[in-house]
């Protein structure tokens, strides 16, 4: 019977997420389908499963990796002035997350202890320290997946509903430290709780370090990144319990530890999936087994306590929604509000704790268990329902430009104001008084002293461009950014740079600019490539560098991807075009194009059809192939003609080719 439980929970593992997806059961989170379905499965419903010693030791090993990745979820670059700027939301109020989520939080925390007195003052709980911590706490991983679906992890409201989220598992997991070893009889020991914080630090500071040559060394049959994870969730785990602290306390100090690393993508995915892919939907199936809803529902207590938990999730959070309301639209307020209603990853974890310190009765945690459950479910649904994407501004990119010249007006009015917020210096009064009308963000300075500049907020950005007409001038601008650390990219305009002060610039993690060399290399593009000469000089038409981080697309060809767009990526223009040198032609081809451009624009899956078949048509005829290819000579198709070879610069000129007729 041991080994049937332990195949059926492996096998409702596998089966839970590909039903899901195989009908699209997209608004309720994973995590509460396998409550769900544990719930039918144990002993509330057919009984087929039970727990077993091996059944309890993964689960108790789920909900240590649970705590683990909850600690690597936290970016602390959130938590940084630098990183953390102010945007606009929908409203076109100005927003700081951090403040708005610390204000949204204290708000909380109140709420939850008002409403933890009111469930002691009408007799249904009495524990009203355990009831706080309860109430105020935040699922993490719900709300991360949650935004990252929405695609509104970088906007205003999306970061102050996650750094919300980071505190309502921090917090609670804080006091719980406290509220066991206090409950636990070990209060006289809980300062040792600093020996565990001095653990992880000695642990960041000793592998900082050997983590960056680990990288360098490891292989697929070392694996050391999961290995050296693994040892810091037990060293800290282990820590954790000598001191009287909760182990889960130790697993989420460990994530932290680890995140602080600075962990590879690869490793992330590799840690997330060993965690996610077996040992967590076990403790979360489990958690559904072992709810006995018999026994609750034979308790009138127990089904009088089961609403009023509901609610209290609920309001616990109006806060929450109240202070978003003053920031963000009301119906995306709403929404955010609801979603940080979502509590199930740290309210399981909280009430094993409760009822192995005999807190809490099995009873009433099976009730907060399923209140639990009962919020995740709704929160996610009310926020997809609500949310809408309203054409809000992005947190912009701070840049900093120091000169007010001819060069650097240009610049500034061409930087989208979606992306970017500048503010432009100068010391020169002249030119203030020259171009004060055309730039609202221009100021004057006195002098570019460091006390002034510093004193006008010219180090307080993201991008620092030093652009006077002097070398000299930008080269201590340059200087005097970068020293303070506080810039994450500095670009130094050089009129006559020499090559040994551009070497060690570039050494500094200084971008050069430098005139001639721009100049140079545009007239060769217009020269070699009119299509790539085009795309650069044109103000509408943006080029952008991104990373991809999705998995699903490595080892990969661009060409290859399911959402690229031929138009993009191949330069697809008519055959009439100017730039058609060899005069090749295919009717079918102008037609598709036309089609594209024309009659399919807005439909985009015949767009791309269009789009595609006429790529296949350009590729069958080798009259022209992707820029991304990197075309050599071992791509010519031998009916091409008029194509030039170099013994220097470009190796092979396609500018005149044709294809010559059969």
């Amino acid at each position: 019977m041991e080994q049937l439980s332990l195949f059926l929970v492996v096998l409702l593992a596998l089966v839970i997420p590909i039903f899901m997806a195989r009908f699209r059961v997209t608004n309720v989170p994973t995590a509460v389908a396998e409550i769900i379905v544990g719930i039918i499965m144990g002993s509330s419903g057919f009984n087929i499963i039970s727990s077993t010693h091996d059944l309890t030791f993964l689960s108790n090993l789920g909900v240590i990796l649970l705590m683990f990745l909850s600690g690597m979820e936290i970016d602390f670059d959130l938590l940084s002035r630098k990183n953390n700027p102010k945007g606009k939301s929908q409203a076109g109020k100005e927003v700081d997350p951090l403040k708005t989520a610390i204000v949204a939080f204290c708000g909380l925390a109140i709420m939850a202890v008002i409403l933890a007195f009111i469930l002691k003052w009408i007799g249904l709980f009495s524990e009203v320290m355990l009831a706080t911590i309860i109430f105020m706490t935040v699922a993490l991983g719900v709300v991360i997946a949650t935004l990252k679906e929405k695609e509104i992890l970088n906007r205003p409201i999306g970061q102050t509903i996650l750094l919300t989220a980071v505190m309502g598992e921090v917090v609670p997991l804080m006091l719980l430290t406290i509220y066991a070893s206090i409950h636990g009889g070990n209060a006289e020991r809980l300062w040792l709780i600093i020996l565990l914080f001095v653990a992880a630090i000695f642990l960041l500071h000793r592998f900082k370090q050997p983590y960056i040559w680990f990288s360098k060394v490891t292989k697929a049959t070392t694996q050391l990144d999961i290995r050296l994870a693994f040892f810091l969730i037990f060293a800290l785990v282990t820590v954790a319990e000598r001191v009287g602290a909760e182990n889960i306390l130790g697993a989420f100090l460990a994530g932290m530890v680890m995140k602080l690393l600075e962990p590879s993508e690869s490793t992330k995915d590799k840690l997330t999936s060993i965690g996610y892919g077996f040992f967590i939907p076990i403790f979360f199936i489990m958690t559904g087994v072992n709810l006995n809803l018999k026994s609750l529902f034979a308790h009138p207590s127990s089904l009088m306590l089961l609403p009023i938990l509901v609610l209290f999730f609920f309001l616990a959070k109006m806060p929450v929604l109240g202070v978003y309301m003053t920031k963000f639209a009301r119906r995306n307020a709403f929404a955010g509000g609801f979603l940080t209603a979502t509590t199930i990853t740290i309210v399981l974890p909280t009430l094993q704790v409760a009822r192995k310190l005999h807190a809490i009765s099995s009873t009433q945690s099976d009730t907060f268990i399923l209140a639990a459950v009962i919020v995740c479910i709704v929160s996610p649904i009310i926020f997809n329902s609500s949310f809408k994407l309203l054409p809000e501004d992005r947190i912009k990119q701070r840049v900093i430009i120091m000169g007010a010249n001819t060069f650097t007006m240009p610049v500034v009015h061409d930087l989208h104001d979606n992306w970017y917020s500048v503010a432009m210096f100068t010391d020169n009064e002249e030119n203030y008084n020259t171009y004060k009308s055309k730039v609202q963000s221009l100021s004057l300075i006195k002098d570019l002293s460091q006390e002034s500049l510093e004193k006008a907020g010219a180090f307080n950005g993201d991008i620092f461009v030093a652009a006077n007409h002097s070398d000299e001038i930008n080269l201590k601008l340059a200087k005097m950014a970068k020293d303070g650390e506080q810039m994450k990219r500095v670009i130094i305009r050089l009129q006559q740079p020499d090559m040994g002060t551009v070497r060690k610039l570039r050494a500094d993690g200084i971008e050069v600019f430098n005139f001639t060399n721009v100049r140079s290399s545009l007239m060769r593009a217009l020269i070699e490539s009119p299509a790539v000469y085009q795309i650069m000089t044109d103000t509408k038409n943006i080029l952008y560098s991104v990373v991809v981080r999705n998995p699903k697309y490595i080892g990969q060809e661009l060409k290859d991807w399911d959402f690229n767009d031929p138009m993009t990526f191949m330069q697809i223009p008519m055959t009439g075009t100017s730039y058609n040198y060899g005069k090749w032609s295919n009717s079918s081809y102008d037609s598709l194009v036309r089609s594209a451009q024309n009659r399919d624009a807005n439909n985009t899956s015949k767009r791309w059809q269009d789009l595609v078949n006429a790529a296949k048509i350009v590729n069958k005829d080798q009259a022209i192939t992707p820029i991304y290819q990197q075309t050599t000579a071992y791509l010519q198709n031998r009916r091409i003609k008029g194509i030039i070879h170099n013994t220097a610069g470009t190796q092979w000129n396609y500018k005149y080719a044709f294809i010559k007729s059969t």
